[in-house]
């Protein structure tokens, strides 16, 4: 029997990115598409890339992989801030505090 090994942040982003969708939903229901497109793009994506990481074809690879993942983050972070301080927006207060366990 092969044991698989759980790999902690693939969990998270995953979850993160079920997350995000629910929110998108919400931001479309108030009729806050643009927003709502750039932060579904970004939050889905750092979960596509650290899945993508794990199958590098080098370290080198793995790395650039891991730091476009960051990228995301923190652009899915701006956006998240972004509708906490705008009037009119959904909470957005638990996806902040998940994204900082990413």
């Amino acid at each position: 029997m092969i044991m698989e090994k759980k790999n902690e942040i693939l969990e998270l982003s995953f979850e993160f990115a079920l997350q995000i969708i629910v929110y998108c939903e919400l931001l479309e229901e108030n009729r806050k598409y643009v927003i709502a497109r750039q932060l579904l793009k970004s939050g889905t994506s750092i979960g596509a890339n650290i899945r993508e990481a794990q199958n590098a074809e080098s370290s080198q690879d793995f790395i650039h992989k891991l730091k476009i993942a960051a990228k995301e983050a923190d652009e899915t972070e701006y956006w998240l801030l972004l509708c906490q301080k705008s009037s009119n927006y959904p909470s957005s207060s638990n996806l902040l505090t998940s994204i900082i366990s990413i």
